[in-house]
């Protein structure tokens, strides 16, 4: 991948993507959008890759869209050079989401500044999110005449509840991560120089210490339990997923390594050993 508005490194096993706009608060482009989508299609098929941070460079994490071209910016009817219609648009910032949402690795957002409109809503299909107390966070978009992005609209009431999604939605407030800070957005909000660290040694636990098999399972089992009816349907495919991990060899390792008192050394790969009913669930046609 050639990465212009993007960085993506991986080092025993955590991959660092950063947002690398910082003369513009890291403010969301087309460019940064397709560099962003061909990063999470890479490190879910990339064994190598157990975890994913993701960060701004600079002082903001990502002050939205880029709003440089003026009033004019939210218009989609003409794309690439041709008209197009309603049915045939995709949202950009969607396009991310589902893109984090499909991949398989844990991903952690290190909001080390400012978030606002995307740039908060890229954040939400992401499994984990630290925060700077002094970020400024707003999903601004009715104040900006358009409606919330990245599919939002499913993610923020799953993460805060619908009452705390339509407060923040409908006014489209900014407030500071440490006025929202027990509202169940963030899993920590801490002083800015401490944001990396804090999400780094998430990570870390995480790619020094669980089967990426494992991980990858009970992520699916988090995100896709909110389509099921009711726990009944959730028990019969957690009962599939505890049978077949039991009988594989990162199962042994795990109790092994335990009765040794010993750290594991997990072998399955995500690229090639997931089970056969992986997934279980229909993906929609988009």
């Amino acid at each position: 991948m050639k990465l212009t508005q993007t960085r993506y490194e991986i080092e025993k096993g955590i991959a660092t993507v950063r947002l690398d706009r910082p003369d513009k608060m890291n403010a969301l482009t087309q460019t940064m959008r397709k560099e962003l989508i061909e990063i999470f299609a890479a490190a879910d098929q990339d064994d190598s890759v157990r975890v994913v941070v993701v960060k701004g460079a600079g002082k903001a994490f990502c002050a939205g869209a880029d709003l440089s071209t003026g009033g004019s910016v939210f218009d989609r009817t003409i794309q690439e050079g041709r008209k197009v219609s309603i049915r045939e648009h995709r949202d950009g910032g969607g396009q991310i989401a589902l893109a984090i949402f499909r991949c398989r690795k844990p991903v952690i957002a290190a909001i080390n500044g400012d978030a606002v409109g995307v740039g908060i809503t890229m954040t939400l299909p992401m499994d984990i999110r630290v925060a700077s107390e002094d970020a400024k966070i707003g999903f601004v978009f009715t104040r900006r005449g358009v409606v919330p992005d990245a599919c939002s609209s499913w993610f923020l009431p799953r993460i805060v509840g619908i009452s705390k999604a339509a407060e923040w939605i409908y006014t489209g407030r900014v407030f500071r991560a440490s006025v929202e800070a027990n509202s169940g957005l963030f899993n920590h909000v801490v002083p800015q120089e401490k944001v990396l660290d804090r999400a780094m040694a998430i990570a870390k636990e995480i790619a020094e210490n669980a089967s990426a098999v494992s991980v990858a399972l009970s992520k699916a089992l988090l995100w896709h339990s909110h389509a099921e009816a009711d726990p009944q349907s959730v028990h019969l495919v957690d009962s599939q997923c505890f049978f077949w991990m039991g009988h594989q060899k990162d199962s042994y390792e795990g109790v092994q390594s335990f009765l040794e008192k010993r750290p594991p050394k997990f072998t399955m790969k995500v690229s090639g050993d997931m089970p056969d009913f992986y997934p279980w669930w229909k993906e929609p046609k988009v």
